[in-house]
């Protein structure tokens, strides 16, 4: 980064900070609800013997991001002229950062509450920590990933016939031995509720709850000392060759997650209706990110309001009128992912889409 470039960015975050001191950032809420804790399970019939992937399922984006470690170094996936930040302004460039690095203001349980079933989800090593710990990170890092998993595994526990979609797409700062870590990490915590790749066609709600492991090759690998009977209740994505042949593994191939990275609720829009005609018709699920990204300048103007404030709240009502007009099915969403989530009746939104499959004749059980 040039001198110029650093000296301008940091006359934009000198000329803010003392507005951000007196400006107090909300707090997060206590969460929505858990009236949708078991939505999945309370499907009719007709919905629950459709593939998953015709299902609108709401999802979360940088789903770990309600809290970031504003004490720990910057993570490994920032730039330059961040890090450069950082040294010359310390904590206060850091609450910066976390005004615009968190996108979540609700825990996983509180997500999986609401009716969230799909986490994204990128994670680090802490360079120089001994040790092969694994940590999510969206420019701070956030919890441990093994306490994640857990508060999932405890939930999907309660609530027998939820299905969760885990999907690892960043990593950064990890070699084969962190990422030999992290799957036995994911193989250890759930055990026999990883369901194992195969045709994603043949994946059903009723498929999963019923255990039919010989249909169409999919098998279930159980812990060691995991011997209950237990209905596979998380498909875990893995975007990296480390976990090629594992069967419990699925490769990221089979979950696109097209990205429009714009600030304007109109190009984004017009993305996603571009990237849903040309969804895949066989072999995948589909991911609508229905989200904005900012770029430097969109961090300069807003520094003092972050993420939320200046670009999310303003934009939802138009994002969230765009989603409430879309139909899951052979042609349609499936998987659609918002940041912060309470802020609308998102989650409701979208698996309120699903009733709209009952009246179709088109899209049958396969």
């Amino acid at each position: 980064m040039g001198g110029e470039e650093a000296v301008t960015k940091s006359r934009f975050l000198t000329g803010s900070l003392a507005g951000i001191l007196l400006k107090d950032m909300k707090t997060r809420p206590a969460g929505i609800g858990n009236v949708n804790a078991d939505w999945m399970g309370s499907l009719p019939s007709k919905l629950s013997a459709m593939p998953l992937k015709y299902l609108a399922v709401p999802g979360s984006h940088d789903s770990f991001t309600f809290w970031v470690d504003v004490h720990a170094p910057v993570g490994p996936d920032q730039k330059a002229y961040v890090k450069y930040l950082v040294t010359m302004f310390s904590v206060l460039a850091k609450k910066v950062m976390v005004k615009w690095s968190m996108t979540q203001n609700l825990t996983f349980r509180e997500q999986l509450d609401a009716g969230i079933r799909y986490f994204d989800l990128r994670v680090s090593s802490k360079p120089g920590e001994p040790g092969s710990e694994i940590y999510f990170i969206h420019g701070l890092f956030g919890h441990k990933v093994r306490d994640g998993l857990l508060e999932i595994n405890s939930f999907i526990g309660r609530h027998k016939k939820e299905v969760v979609f885990l999907d690892f797409n960043h990593y950064y700062a990890m070699d084969a031995e962190h990422h030999v870590y992290l799957i036995h990490m994911l193989q250890q915590v759930f055990g026999s509720k990883l369901c194992s790749d195969c045709a994603v066609e043949n994946i059903t709600l009723n498929f999963l709850w019923e255990k039919k492991y010989q249909i169409n090759e999919c098998q279930v690998i159980p812990a060691a000392s995991d011997t209950a009977e237990k209905e596979l209740e998380v498909i875990v994505f893995y975007h990296h060759p480390s976990a090629q042949g594992i069967p419990v593994m699925w490769p990221g191939n089979k979950i696109p997650a097209p990205w429009a990275n714009t600030t304007e609720p109109n190009k984004l829009i017009q993305f996603l209706e571009t990237t849903l005609k040309e969804r895949n018709k066989q072999g995948s699920f589909h991911v609508t990110q229905a989200i904005l990204t900012p770029t430097v300048n969109t961090v300069a103007k807003g520094l003092v309001w972050g993420l939320r404030d200046y670009l999310v709240e303003r934009n939802l009502p138009v994002i969230m009128s765009w989603v409430q007009t879309q139909r899951p099915g052979k042609d349609g969403v499936n998987i659609i992912t918002s940041d912060f989530v309470e802020l609308t009746d998102f989650a409701n939104i979208v698996i309120k889409l699903n009733n709209l499959l009952l009246s179709e004749s088109e899209c049958k059980p396969r």
